[in-house]
């Protein structure tokens, strides 16, 4: 909106006046006028718009001009008259529609977004059951060189979301057109596979993508096999980010705590182990604040960055390798958990590590390739098996007629089951450097810490700050969520402007309950509220809210890892960095 005046007009021969600057689309939304739209995806709140309006399904009619507008991209005017459902208004977005779909692989059925496609729902609101158009349709061969995400030309309808959010919102400048005319779609570069290229691989493409031309690497096959196995023992983590929105899959409110079902559904999948990777969070909690306790102490480099999100991680790897020695070395709760379950875990009921599968559910696409990473595995076993998003986890529920409505509520399994409320808060943006501090407080003070709600930390503003008095020392902390935030963090670090002493930085809108791999929100940022609301409901509900709290937790130490940040649990918990090429 470009200020507080109003503008006068009429559509559909309602008069209504609209702040100055709005879009023909926006003006139609406060009567109630819903224009069918699919290029055009609006999260201003976390400054992404995509303008491109290259799809024209939203055309109306404008009184006085010849051609039929965008109403996605049109300004309003004083007086302006428009009409949305005009007979030759409904004929052009059919017609557009059909386009599309002449050019589209019919094969719904087996599409990776059946049912949840947005021109699949254009085709059935707008009533299309014959394409008049047909021949010659893309013929090109899918990406999977990657470990996280696919990619599949043929369904690309070019609408451009992906680029605007890779290049504008996340920064990485990945994608762009690929081609010209019929055979154009949107890829990397020369149409270089992903793998090759500097994709983080965030997911927040997959997120918005409207069909299925992006998509994440399906583990869900191999997860039923580990299960059908006699011969393995197959344990599962879930990510507290998960919990808050695997509900909406089952019809439950955004926002709806589903945490003791959710156990009981794994179990009924067959599961040997329900494990909560709150615990490994509250694991990486004692190790990064001791990292972060020792930099401040020693004189050591700052500020010192969170580094949980692999997306992020692989961020600054290929654009500020020459940083690499900021962020925290800790390994991620994922790869952390992994690394216990086939160590500690294993050795303390017998288990032949090689016979373990760790199955991860996350909210997150890239979790699938910082699995695979090379220096994450500890020995010849690899610390995670299998990774399901979100979304896919609720497939698999769906597939085995599981009525997760109704199931009754159970505990996770225990040894790596206990957690904290600092570590629920890893799932939204501020939350991991929140429970770091919680932690680093105490251990700098060596007094109780009463008041563990750090507000200033909370909220979903893109770039934020907060002093912590600590002692004597005015704790400094940076928040960033999206990597283009991150990018500007970055930036003042390499150029010597930073004053703070540490910094946590999460790839995607909100955080984790914003992750590549959660249920598709379609650009309703009330969802990731709800969401956000709901892991710090989770956090005030839990007893104890201090990571170094978890008895589960100081027992590992006590028996197999020594003291926090020592060299045991720096051989197994922490990890190294590599400048990669920025492709």
């Amino acid at each position: 909106m470009a200020d507080n005046k109003l503008v006068n007009m009429v559509i559909n021969d309602q008069a209504i006046s609209v702040p100055a600057g709005s879009t023909i689309l926006e003006a139609a939304k406060t009567i109630g006028i819903s224009i069918p739209t699919l290029c055009h995806l609006d999260l201003k709140e976390f400054k992404m718009v995509n303008k491109v309006a290259s799809c024209r399904v939203c055309v109306v009619e404008v009184q006085g001009r010849p051609s039929l507008a965008p109403a996605c991209s049109t300004r309003v005017m004083e007086g302006m008259v428009v009409r949305t459902d005009t007979a030759r208004v409904i004929q052009t977005r059919r017609m557009v529609v059909e386009l599309l779909l002449s050019n589209h692989p019919n094969e719904c059925f087996t599409c990776p977004k059946n049912l949840d496609c947005d021109l699949q729902s254009l085709a059935q609101r707008l009533g299309i059951r014959e394409i008049e158009w047909t021949g010659a349709k893309m013929n090109y061969e899918s990406d999977i060189s990657s470990k996280a995400i696919v990619k599949n030309p043929n369904k690309c309808i070019m609408c451009r979301r992906c680029e605007t959010m890779c290049n504008e919102v996340q920064t990485c400048g990945i994608l762009s057109a690929v081609g010209r005319g019929f055979d154009a779609f949107v890829g990397p570069a020369f149409n270089i596979p992903i793998a090759e290229s500097s994709c983080t691989y965030c997911g927040q493409c997959v997120a918005v993508c409207p069909t299925a031309a992006l998509t994440e690497v399906n583990h869900t096959g191999k997860v039923w096999a580990a299960l059908n196995d006699p011969d393995k023992y197959v344990v599962v983590q879930t990510a507290p980010a998960v919990r808050v929105a695997v509900g909406e899959l089952f019809g439950m409110e955004p926002g709806s705590i589903a945490t003791g079902k959710m156990v009981t559904a794994l179990r009924r999948m067959g599961f040997n182990a329900v494990f909560d990777t709150d615990f490994a969070a509250d694991l990486t909690i004692l190790e990064e604040a001791s990292e972060l306790v020792h930099r401040i102490q020693h004189h050591g480099r700052l500020p010192m960055l969170t580094s949980c999100c692999p997306a992020w991680v692989k961020f600054f790897e290929h654009q500020f390798p020459d940083l690499l020695d900021i962020p925290s070395s800790c390994k991620s709760p994922q790869i952390m958990f992994g690394t216990i379950a086939k160590t500690y875990y294993a050795e303390k009921l017998g288990i032949d590590p090689a016979k373990m599968v760790v199955v991860s559910v996350m909210p997150c696409v890239a979790k699938k390739a910082e699995a695979a990473r090379p220096e994450l595995t500890k020995e010849e076993h690899s610390n995670v098996d299998l990774v399901l998003t979100t979304r896919e986890f609720g497939l698999m529920l769906k597939e085995a007629g599981i009525d997760f409505m109704n199931l009754p509520e159970s505990d996770f399994d225990k040894m790596m089951g206990e957690s904290t409320g600092a570590s629920i808060i890893f799932g939204t943006t501020g939350g991991v450097i929140e429970a770091a501090v919680r932690t680093a407080y105490e251990w700098i003070t060596g007094e109780e810490l009463e008041n563990v709600e750090f507000t200033a930390m909370r909220g979903v503003q893109g770039i934020r700050e907060a002093t912590v008095k600590v002692g004597d020392l005015e704790l400094k902390i940076g928040i960033a969520h999206e990597l283009g935030n991150a990018r500007k963090l970055l930036e003042d670090i390499r150029a010597g402007k930073s004053q703070f002493h540490a910094i946590e930085i999460m790839a995607c809108p909100g955080g984790c309950i914003g992750g590549g791999g959660q249920p598709y929100h379609h650009g309703d940022i009330e969802i990731i509220k709800k969401r956000q609301e709901a892991i710090y409901a989770e956090d005030r509900n839990k007893v104890k809210r201090k990571s170094h709290q978890n008895e589960e937790v100081l027992r590992l130490y006590k028996e197999y890892l020594g003291e926090p940040y020592g060299e045991k649990a720096h051989d197994l918990l922490h990890t190294y960095y590599e400048a990669k090429e920025k492709i």
